[in-house]
């Protein structure tokens, strides 16, 4: 073919662009072309992926941009002017050209953004080489001149242009049906025609074909909020905006058939590949004194050896030297060299470090180098885990940081490699399967309740698309052929669904770089944050130093408490807490997990109580365990536990790998350690095979059971025959492995974490206020968490006390045997002023009354709203006035204040000139009765989002109880995380009892009345919905402050927190006088489509482990037969039901 497009928008022009990346190089193989460029707006972000799907379509691929390019200066920034950006196409010839376009587009974001990424003309004269330049489409500047009526001014451009580029500018023509375009292209021909600057034919292509014209539009309305309704909106004139054929394109302009030519010209020209697998590794910078980078790692191993291990181990120290045989082989010295120092850093600035995270806590070297504070030999963890010498791959430790100081750590990363090589990372929202329902939705002008409607009826599972949707919900495809709306939504939402939404930064993800940045990749800006224009996947595939900087809320609320405790304890250290606390552990078991990390969902709480942990091996189980899929080896694991006699091992030489676990397999290692020691892999060759079987490679797996059995001598696997295993039992052995081998855990990873788990176990037990004091102030952005984490203060028996200006700190602090509120929750009381306050207290002791707090805090960032604000939330009670009467006399302080300041100012003070003008008169505290109790605690409410010293609920907690109304708190947390199951479910019918904060109505289409009502107890808040009969049986009852009881059905939208669909409403007093309805036992139906007997022995494995007096109903759809047993109807026994079966499948009826 001699026509290539040099002109195509993929999905990374974000909601403009309608070309999936796969699809197009298909297309454009199909249409028989030899290449195909890339040029998205003013963006690089689909580079690789275009360049990997070419190449797999076996197409030359063209790496390249629109640009937008500033009309003066990329710094200027006067709208009406500098808005007025032009675009321009640029290709990559070779490495020269990709390194000047990566630089020019970095630039459009970090120096030239405004409203888009724009470059400026002296910017591109820099750095043209390597570059061919198309001068652009209607809106180049080039066309954009023509059609204002400059020609002499375009034909200037254009000559400036081929000044910049020589024979490697061209004047791009295109003509898609729009009249202005045509005048333009006149006007190019014409300086085609006078200066001899060749010509190239493009079609702006923004979707592959013609018929997707209509899906571009939808994606145009969700990127600027528009219906397609809506005339006025921002739309492409005609549908020739498509991936044409050479024929298609040659007959655009059939006398100028040089100007298709020349396309494969340039598509010559361009010759740039990217290098996939070559390390860019930067290079740590030595100390002085230190010339060599592996004696210096192995200087600091064994540093950190005299520290980890006695001299005598030598196991240990094999170990040691082994890995860094490896390291230096593998060419990662100055990897743990940088990763080394810089939590060498954070650790030596008291800045606190996870104990590990991932396969990295496998590695003896990154003990030694204080990385991980995890021993691998204590814990059979295994270095191949991390680094397979077998298989060369860029080593990944991602490590936690305090959430509060994580920035910290990065800025020194910036400082140290310098700015310009330090990067974060982009990641893209896509259009998952609901989230393309509802925007599409919004687009073609749909109600939200049908959308809300269509979207519900999409299961929930992870990567589940609507095709998949449509094949599983009877109720989806019900709504897709019976209603031509819906069909038309769910038919233009499947052609959206998974393209990119949005760039964002990657929450933890860094790149550190030996050369500048954008010498490798494109960078842009997302709010503040320099980012690289690949996703972390692509980075690490180009050879890209990348690690993971994780802030870990439990590390600062650990620290948090471990500070509180120094006040008292000096040189108290988390770190060096005892392993084995029995107290702990009994704690847990006992089932008191609430703020503990990792094991306060109501499943972790459950298997805790049924284990009974006495290790952190223990701990490390459960972590690994609990998780769809592993979750069916739990009751086997229990019961093992429990019951050792019934442990039960295939052959003798399991015993030591797996007694651990009770017999069971859990984790990855010990998978790859019954290879090795069975059969004779070696840890490298047996964790090769570990990754095929979790990936499901099966030519893989029946290859190596081979292997596995008889051995393979060309890689000197005995097998297990060899070694004394019989081949029956070896294959049993297999088959178990396989069974468990894709769910298995890292159990480095586990373990790690179970170390932080027991940590805040322990705080908990043994220091009980200071963890609670940190653990409170660690999730002071979420009062749902605020009055959960005080409601299990009050069954600690620990008192939450009001703020005090005398005694509070900035953050909860410990006062006795109780927890002060801190300052910083107090609404108008600013972080300076709290540091001010808290310095002035120091200097000049306790605060005696308000006056004396307002004249010595005068000047100090004090203000009305702040002394208000601290009246009301009770931070002056402790000094004897009510707080009635500080409000009423506030205004008369402040004023004194002022006008004392103003004598002072003139000298009046003191009129004879003495020192000792006298006292001043303070302002009389008024006689005055105090506030109601209602009102009192209105007011803490109302300035700090809770109630401190009581609850409106108070008075009638043993009637809540008696009722048996569900706590609000506990309701909301249970669908915090769509991962975690916790104690509610959707649809589930509920009694709550609480006070009205609110309630609104309003009329609905049908011309019936609804309320809105928002309902508060003493552990959060929540939304009621009430329609016409309920409202109309009970909307009486509801009035501000009113205290009533509510049943109702859980309903759960993707958007929102859950609210309650009203049954009825009744005041406490009558709710508490009628009888209790008798509890009835729940349903859980599950379908079947036959009597599978591997689906039943799972049902049964479930049933097993949530024993209750629920009704668990299995039917079987092809013969109607029912079979019932006993649960209990525990959502993560449903969650792990639809897991396995489908969310249709499932159903609880109450």
């Amino acid at each position: 073919m001699s026509f290539v497009h040099l002109h195509v928008h993929t999905e990374y022009s974000l909601l403009d662009g309608e070309c999936r990346i796969d699809a197009l190089a298909e297309r454009a193989k199909a249409l028989g072309f030899d290449a195909l460029a890339i040029t998205d707006h003013g963006v690089m972000y689909g580079a690789v992926n275009f360049y990997r799907a070419c190449r797999k379509a076996g197409i030359k691929p063209i790496t390249g941009c629109e640009v937008y390019v500033a009309p003066r200066s990329l710094t200027d920034r006067e709208y009406g002017i500098d808005n007025r950006y032009t675009h321009l196409i640029l290709l990559c010839k070779n490495e020269t050209g990709y390194r000047n376009l990566s630089y020019l587009v970095s630039m459009g974001f970090t120096e030239g953004f405004y409203v888009k990424p724009r470059i400026d003309w002296a910017l591109l004269r820099e750095h043209a080489e390597g570059l061919v330049c198309l001068s652009g489409c209607l809106a180049g500047d080039i066309p954009r001149k023509i059609v204002d009526g400059q020609y002499e001014k375009a034909r200037e451009r254009a000559l400036e242009l081929r000044e910049i580029f020589g024979d490697d500018f061209y004047l791009e023509i295109q003509r898609h049906g729009i009249p202005e375009e045509d005048a333009a292209a006149r006007g190019i021909l014409r300086i085609h025609d006078e200066t001899g600057i060749p010509l190239a034919l493009t079609n702006d292509a923004h979707y592959i074909n013609k018929s997707d014209a209509y899906y571009q539009d939808v994606l145009m309305c969700i990127q600027t909020g528009k219906t397609v309704n809506d005339a006025e909106r921002m739309r492409f004139e005609t549908q020739e905006f498509y991936l044409k054929s050479e024929e298609e394109m040659r007959a655009l302009f059939p006398d100028r058939p040089d100007a298709a030519d020349n396309t494969a010209e340039i598509a010559a020209k361009c010759n740039f590949d990217f290098e996939f697998g070559h390390y860019h590794l930067p290079r740590f910078q030595l100390p002085e004194g230190e010339s060599d980078s592996f004696e210096y790692l192995k200087k600091l191993c064994a540093e950190g050896f005299e520290r980890r291990y006695c001299a005598a181990r030598e196991d240990a120290r094999a170990q040691m030297e082994y890995e860094l045989d490896m390291i230096k082989r593998m060419g990662f010295v100055d990897y743990f060299l940088i990763v080394s120092d810089f939590i060498g850093y954070a650790k030596s600035r008291g800045i606190p470090v996870g104990p590990g995270r991932g396969s990295a806590a496998g590695s003896v070297v990154s003990y030694c180098l204080n990385i991980t504070d995890v021993d691998p030999i204590k814990y059979s963890l295994y270095f191949e885990r991390f680094l397979n010498p077998e298989r060369v791959s860029m080593p990944d430790i991602d490590i936690d940081f305090c959430v509060r100081r994580r920035g910290e750590v990065i800025d020194y990363v910036n400082r140290k490699y310098g700015h310009d090589h330090v990067a974060q990372i982009v990641t893209f929202g896509t259009m998952a399967a609901r989230q393309a329902v509802r925007d599409t939705g919004r687009a073609l002008d749909l109600s939200y309740a049908d959308c809300d409607a269509v979207a519900k009826q999409v299961p929930t599972a992870p990567g589940m698309t609507l095709g998949e949707a449509l094949q599983l919900s009877k109720q989806l495809r019900d709504m897709y052929t019976s209603d031509e709306r819906i069909h038309a939504l769910i038919d233009t939402a499947r052609a959206i669904e998974g393209m990119p939404r949005h760039a964002s930064t990657h929450a933890a993800g860094v790149v550190i770089t030996e050369r500048p940045v954008y010498e490798y990749v494109p960078l842009a800006k997302n709010d503040e944050s320099v980012v690289t224009q690949y996703t972390m996947v692509t980075l690490e595939e180009l050879g890209l130093l990348k690690m993971d900087f994780l802030g870990l809320r439990n590390l600062t609320v650990l620290e948090d408490a471990a500070e509180l405790v120094r006040r008292n304890t000096p040189g108290f250290d988390v770190n060096s807490l005892p392993d084995d606390d029995a107290e702990t552990f009994a704690m847990l078991a006992a089932g008191k997990t609430e703020g503990v990390f990792q094991l306060e969902s109501a499943g972790m709480t459950s298997v805790c109580t049924r284990l009974g942990p006495t290790s952190i091996e223990d701990i490390t189980a459960v972590i690994a365990l609990y998780r769809p899929g592993p979750m069916d080896s739990i009751p086997r694991f229990l019961d093992n536990s429990k019951h050792p006699e019934k442990i039960r091992y295939k052959h003798p030489s399991l015993e030591p790998i797996l007694s651990v676990t009770y017999g069971c397999i859990v984790y990855q290692e010990q998978v790859i350690e019954i290879f090795r020691r069975l059969a004779g892999f070696s840890l490298g060759q047996a964790d090769n095979i570990r990754r095929a079987m979790s990936k499901k490679k099966h030519a893989v797996i029946d290859a190596e059971r081979q292997a596995f059995i008889h051995g393979d001598a060309e890689r000197n696997i005995p097998g297990c025959v060899a070694n004394g295993i019989p081949e029956t039992t070896a294959n049993d052995i297999y088959d178990e492995i396989l069974d468990f081998a894709s769910y298995a855990f890292n159990k480095a990873h586990a373990v790690a974490y179970a170390i932080v788990a027991y940590r805040t176990a322990y705080m908990k037990r043994h220091y009980p206020r200071e963890y609670m004091a940190a653990l409170l102030t660690s999730v002071l952005d979420s009062s749902t968490k605020v009055a959960e984490y005080i409601a299990e203060c009050r069954e600690m028996h620990i008192r939450l006390l009001p703020p005090d200006v005398n005694e509070s700190g900035a953050w909860f602090t410990v006062v006795g045997n109780d927890i002060r509120f801190g300052l910083v929750a107090i609404k108008n009381i600013g972080e300076k002023f709290i540091n001010l306050l808290m310095a002035e207290r120091e200097s000049g002791g306790a605060f005696k009354s308000l006056e004396d707090f307002c004249r010595r805090m005068s000047g100090k960032e004090l203000n009305r709203r702040a002394v208000e604000s601290l009246i009301q939330a009770g931070a002056f009670d402790s000094l004897g006035a009510k707080r009635r009467a500080m409000v009423q006399m506030l205004d008369q302080v402040l004023d004194s204040i002022a006008d004392d300041g103003r004598k002072n100012v003139a000298g009046q003070l003191d009129l004879f000139g003495g020192e000792d003008g006298g006292a001043m008169a303070e302002v009389p505290v008024p006689q005055v009765d105090e506030y109601s109790r209602a009102e009192l605690m209105a007011m803490e409410r109302s300035v700090t989002g809770l109630y401190l010293t009581g609850h409106p609920m108070d008075e009638y907690r043993e009637a809540v109880r008696r009722i048996g109304a569900a706590h609000i708190g506990a309701i909301l947390s249970s669908f915090d995380s769509p991962e975690e199951s916790g104690g509610f479910a959707d649809g589930q019918h509920v009694t709550v009892a609480g006070i009205v904060d609110s309630k609104r109505t309003r009329t609905t289409k049908n011309g019936s009345l609804m309320a809105y009502i928002q309902l508060e107890d003493d552990t959060g808040s929540m939304e009621l919905l009430a329609f016409q009969k309920a409202w109309d049986a009970g909307g009486k009852f509801v009035e501000d402050g009113a205290a009533i009881v509510v049943r109702g059905r859980i309903s759960v939208r993707d958007e929102k927190e859950p609210q309650l669909v009203v049954d009825g409403i009744e005041p406490m007093g009558a709710a508490e006088a009628a009888p209790p309805e008798p509890s009835r036992p729940s349903k859980l139906w599950v379908r079947l489509a036959g009597n599978d007997k591997r689906a039943m022995r799972r049902i049964e494995l479930l049933q097993e482990m949530f024993p209750g007096e629920d009704r668990l109903i299995v039917y079987f759809a092809d013969t109607g037969r029912r079979l019932a047993a006993d649960c209990v109807a525990h959502p993560s026994l449903i969650a792990e039901l639809k897991e396995l079966f489908g969310e249709e499948n499932v159903k609880l009826v109450k």
